[in-house]
């Protein structure tokens, strides 16, 4: 018998509740005479929650190895953390805008440093669709200038920046141009692509394009895009600065001054001046009639090559080999030849590719054009001596004056700016003291000698350049001129004629080891310059100075 008051009541009340099913007799179920206990929260109660009359633990001091990590706070996160609005950019004026993205650019996207102050803009924000027209648009125009790959996708890195567009990536080839924005993580991104039909050599609209980047990225200077548009309409409808004809006397004196840089006299002089100035009107004229490039080289190379046939078949005792080696000066594709190695050399592959496939095009043009003139002239008993093409006088004062004619005009054949066109000159002098003391005076072999002469060429292009905050091809380009392979070319291309074909092989071969040492000393000249520029960008940049690339594995 139950004698607890309490348990007496709670089983009489428990015979009156009837179990509504056989759920109320489960596990869980609180036995009878046992209230459950009300929970002061919804939730249950943590396992890791101190137990009631527990004390709390006092926390460790700071610094200690058992101390709870404190709260992460974008606000003051550690220098170890990326702030949630990127690295702070240090604003440099005398940083040219082409190191500052470049810098970026090798920077994944989610570590590229804030966006400095943008130009103006509406409150809705930018206008992705136009600035990214407005970005291809001046790729375009460096990209069909000649502008290496690189340098092109950090103008088109820089305009799309300086509208507000930091999440971008460009993607430059021989003749697309595409460009990607991403909005944010989560939202679609936007791509838009310009191909390039035509190019040309026109290095004054160069500068002028380089000269709207710089405003454009410059903070100070507010430049809309309806600003920006105008001045790049002005570009495209901007006229040459030199007419045609001062055009084809200038490719004239280059030849005349290359054939009197390889020894030859006033004769050689005139006649590879007349020879050059006949092939640049047939080129020309088949350029008007639409025939590809190929074949315009192929028809400028002949007047040349015709001529100093000529000159060996009357008997004149002079250097007739000059009159051709005048007339190869003026038609080496040395610019093309430099941007693609440069392109191969900073990584861009499939641009350097096309390019070097392009080079090669026009070199065998050239090649073609040469033979089958000097094919007719050995036809026709012509003796053309191939020993005299390597026979050459020094004459230190004349070889330095005639080089630096051919880089003046050069330089105009160019179409570059006047006041760069005294500067290349002085650089391509310098060029080719350099190669005349190692390979004359040392004994020096030739291919070693243009390489260290290139190298200053590109040295010194590459500070002027900065200096003025402009492209380094005006500076550069014009100022190889002289140490172009024009005499171990023709000497290959005359030993072929005489079916000698193993030694004329082995001469074309040593002039393609000269264009890339000339190419590639170039490049390390301009590389070698950044050692003496201050590297901007962000304070992961100076761990990050160039992008690392594959290493064969």
């Amino acid at each position: 018998m139950i004698t607890t008051g309490g348990r007496v009541a709670q089983a009489d009340g428990a015979e009156d509740r009837k179990p509504l099913s056989d759920e109320a007799h489960s596990a869980f179920t609180p036995p009878p005479g046992v209230e459950p206990e009300s929970p002061e929260e919804d939730q249950p109660t943590s396992e890791f929650a101190l137990p009631a009359g527990a004390e709390p633990v006092q926390p460790e001091p700071e610094g200690s190895a058992f101390a709870a990590p404190a709260t992460y706070r974008a606000a003051h996160s550690p220098p170890a953390y990326t702030p949630g609005q990127g690295f702070p950019v240090a604003q440099m004026k005398e940083s040219p805008w082409q190191d500052r993205m470049r810098t970026m650019l090798r920077m994944p996207v989610d570590i590229r440093p804030v966006p400095e102050p943008v130009q103006r803009q509406s409150e809705a924000g930018p206008a992705v669709g136009r600035v990214l027209d407005l970005t291809l648009r001046i790729g375009e125009l460096l990209l069909a200038g000649g502008e290496g790959a690189e340098d092109v996708e950090a103008a088109m890195f820089a305009v799309a920046r300086s509208y507000g567009l930091d999440r971008c990536e460009p993607t430059v080839t021989f003749t697309m141009l595409s460009i990607t924005h991403h909005p944010s993580l989560v939202g679609d991104p936007v791509s838009a692509n310009r191909t390039v039909r035509r190019r040309g050599t026109d290095y004054n609209r160069l500068a002028a394009v380089f000269r709207l980047v710089d405003d454009i990225s410059a903070p100070e200077i507010d430049v809309s895009l309806e600003e920006a548009y105008r001045r790049l309409a002005e570009i495209r409808r901007n006229r040459h600065p030199y007419p045609g004809w001062m055009l084809t006397a200038s490719a004239g004196l280059l030849a005349g001054a290359a054939s009197t840089l390889v020894g030859g006299g006033v004769l050689v002089f005139f006649a590879a001046a007349i020879g050059a100035v006949l092939g640049d009107r047939l080129a020309w004229l088949c350029a008007g009639r639409g025939l590809p490039e190929f074949y315009q080289f192929v028809m400028a190379a002949m007047p040349p090559a015709a001529i100093g046939v000529a000159l060996n078949m009357t008997g004149i005792d002079v250097k007739a080999s000059a009159v051709i080696t005048g007339g190869l000066f003026a038609l080496l594709p040395g610019r093309a030849l430099v941007a693609a190695v440069q392109d191969g050399l900073t990584g861009y592959y499939i641009t350097a590719s096309a390019r070097l496939l392009e080079v090669m095009y026009l070199f065998i043009g050239i090649i073609m054009g040469v033979l089958v003139v000097l094919y007719v002239g050995l036809q026709f008993d012509a003796s053309p001596r191939p020993e005299e093409v390597l026979q050459i006088q020094q004459r230190p004062l004349i070889q330095i004056a005639a080089s630096m004619v051919l880089v003046f005009t050069f330089a105009i054949l160019l179409q570059q700016e006047r006041s760069t066109v005294w500067i290349v000159t002085l650089n391509g002098a310098v060029a080719w003291v350099t190669f005349g003391a190692m390979h004359y005076a040392g004994g020096i072999p030739p291919v070693p000698s243009t390489c260290v002469a290139a190298g200053l060429v590109g040295l010194f292009g590459q500070l002027f350049s900065r200096y003025r905050f402009a492209s380094a091809l005006p500076y550069v380009t014009a100022a190889i001129g002289p140490l172009l392979p024009g005499s171990a070319t023709y000497y290959g291309l005359l030993l072929i004629a005489e079916n000698r074909l193993n030694e004329g092989l082995g001469s074309l071969v040593n002039a393609a080891a000269i264009a890339l040492a000339i190419a590639i000393g170039v490049n390390l000249g301009s590389e070698a310059s950044r050692l003496f520029m201050r590297i901007p960008g962000a304070a992961s940049a100076a761990k990050r100075r160039a992008a690392k690339r594959t290493r064969g594995f």
